[in-house]
């Protein structure tokens, strides 16, 4: 009972300003347009056909409204997976080359100075299969506004000292920002690495280090020519934009070039039988931890409602009363957070919702640990692995169920609660082939029982192919302990009830399963190289 009243809290909490607003602005808004029908729940991995692209012609996904703003959102259906073998990272240099390197008439600077007064910018972000471009400005500064982004789009000024720039932003992002200055964002992307080795998804995003170091402007440019087409291209706006601006998009965005088929799709990745955990060197005070396995599930697939309540209930984003929060901060205080994800969350440290347009055609469930005391890491890893297997073993409570399936059908309208997030998701949704973002939670989740859960819960929730990253000072000390299973007794400051204590002694000799060549040590100056 208490774990429901705190969900239905924190849910009522982040909804009232939601509440607030609607309720000060919806006596000036006209009653939007009837819907259309909705689609029916896919029942597999199958997105929805995709005729325009086929076709070789961009897609629309408009979402008008009476709101004084216009969000404009270009996605483009093609992304870092894409990066030819050698040259990782060409996809991201050439998404942030497009929206941080100005247009042939206007410099970088002058397009920053020109969107100051408008108090207006133009984002970029690339991922494995998309790349989205989004802004959002007044409807009186549109014209102006809009002239800049398509000319930065479709007239790249492509100056080689903006390549330059960009492309060391790049290569300091992977060296210093996260091999040397973020250990919890530095384990999370590089267990995708070991978990897509040898998939189009194995490197980062960003690319790696010695691939960024030999791409030229010329490789940028090839990149753009080949993928930035009319097939590859999805237009979303949304707001109080004129009837006729669509129409002048698509229009704008014909001088691309048509492409050819359908966006590419990619399969699941081998991932060989059994735990491996490797154990990244760096100097640190705390130990990261990061766990997780491929799972044949997306948003298009009938249980992947199942699967997002599975991964609230062990450990929804930055809430305190998860279970794994529960068991790990709350009882034992471990550490700040405990999480856990059905979907790739990147820069969780720093955002409290996940971004839109990170569609993907293979997902992982993952487990974050945030940095334990180093003492305390193997303990960490056996407590985390104890409450996986018994959820497992014993599958979820009715109680826990119900608590979580009310806060995720009022928590889908927090996701969405802006123009800009609104827009995202609908472009989510064409991807996956499913409804509207909150009705389609909403719909889903009120089918879902208990039942359906635990199956799931059994079908996908697997250990024996479970890849574990941990990033510590002293890697070797660890990985002897792991690998002779050495118990790992912890101690506490302050008195502790009996049962905590008791279920202490059995996680403390909690057999992790890996033999000794499952357990490597990675130098951290290797990762992302």
């Amino acid at each position: 009972m208490r774990r429901t009243l705190s969900l239905l809290l924190i849910a009522l909490f982040m909804l009232a300003p939601l509440a607030a607003a609607h309720a000060q602005t919806r006596g000036r808004r006209r009653a939007a347009p009837k819907a259309a029908p909705k689609p029916k729940m896919p029942t597999s991995n199958q997105p929805a056909s995709n005729a325009d692209a086929a076709a070789g012609k961009p897609a629309n996904v408009l979402e008008p409204s009476q709101s004084p703003l216009v969000s404009v959102r270009l996605l483009f259906m093609t992304g870092t997976a894409s990066d030819p073998a050698g040259k990782e990272g060409v996809a991201s240099l050439t998404a942030a080359l497009l929206a941080q390197g100005g247009s042939r008439t206007m410099t970088y600077g002058q397009i920053v100075e020109a969107f100051y007064p408008m108090a207006a910018g133009f984002g970029w972000q690339a991922d494995k299969e998309m790349t989205a471009f989004s802004g959002t400005t007044h409807v009186d500064n549109l014209e102006k506004y809009y002239a800049i982004v398509r000319d930065m789009l479709l007239d790249p000024g492509f100056r080689e000292d903006d390549f330059a720039r960009v492309k060391s932003d790049a290569v300091n992002f992977l060296k210093v920002s996260l091999r040397q200055g973020n250990d919890e964002e530095l384990g999370k992307e590089y267990l995708y690495n070991i978990i897509y080795a040898g998939h189009p998804y194995a490197h980062h995003n960003m690319g790696t280090v010695s691939s960024l170091e030999r791409l030229t402007l010329d490789d940028v440019r090839g990149f753009y020519r080949q993928n930035y087409t009319q097939g590859n291209l999805v237009i979303g706006l949304a707001g109080g934009y004129p009837a006729d601006f669509p129409a002048r998009v698509e229009s704008d965005f014909a001088r691309l070039p048509s492409g050819g088929p359908a966006p590419k799709r990619f399969a699941q990745p081998t991932v060989a039988p059994g735990m491996r955990i490797e154990i990244i060197q760096r100097e640190t005070r705390a130990t990261a931890i990061s766990l997780g396995f491929p799972i044949p599930v997306t948003r298009a697939h009938k249980d992947w409602p199942a699967l997002a309540l599975v991964a609230s209930y062990l450990g929804q984003h930055r809430s305190s009363v998860s279970h794994l929060y529960q068991r790990l901060r709350e009882a034992r205080g471990l550490n700040y957070g405990d999480y856990a994800y059905v979907e790739y969350f990147p820069r969780g440290m720093f955002q409290f919702t996940p971004s839109p347009n990170l569609g993907r055609s293979s997902q992982i469930f993952q487990i974050w640990i945030r940095p334990v005391e180093p003492q305390n890491a193997h303990f960490a890893l056996r407590a985390t692995l104890f409450e996986y297997d018994k959820l497992i073993r014993e599958g979820m409570k009715q109680e826990d169920f119900a608590g979580i399936r009310d806060f995720l059908t009022k928590y889908s309208n927090v996701l969405t609660s802006t123009q800009g997030a609104r827009l995202g998701y609908a472009l989510d949704s064409r991807y996956y082939g499913t409804p509207e973002y909150t009705s389609f939670m909403r719909e889903s989740l009120s089918r879902l029982t208990l039942a359906d859960v635990n199956r799931a819960i059994r079908q996908y929730l697997k250990t024996d192919r479970m890849r574990v990253v941990m990033v510590t000072k002293d890697a070797a000390a660890l990985r002897d302990a792991i690998v002779k299973g050495t118990p790992s007794p912890i101690t506490y400051n302050s008195p502790k009830p009996a049962d905590i204590l008791a279920e202490d002694k059995i996680i403390e000799t909690y057999k992790v399963g890996v033999r000794p060549e499952q357990v490597v040590i990675v130098p951290v100056d290797r990762v992302f190289q």
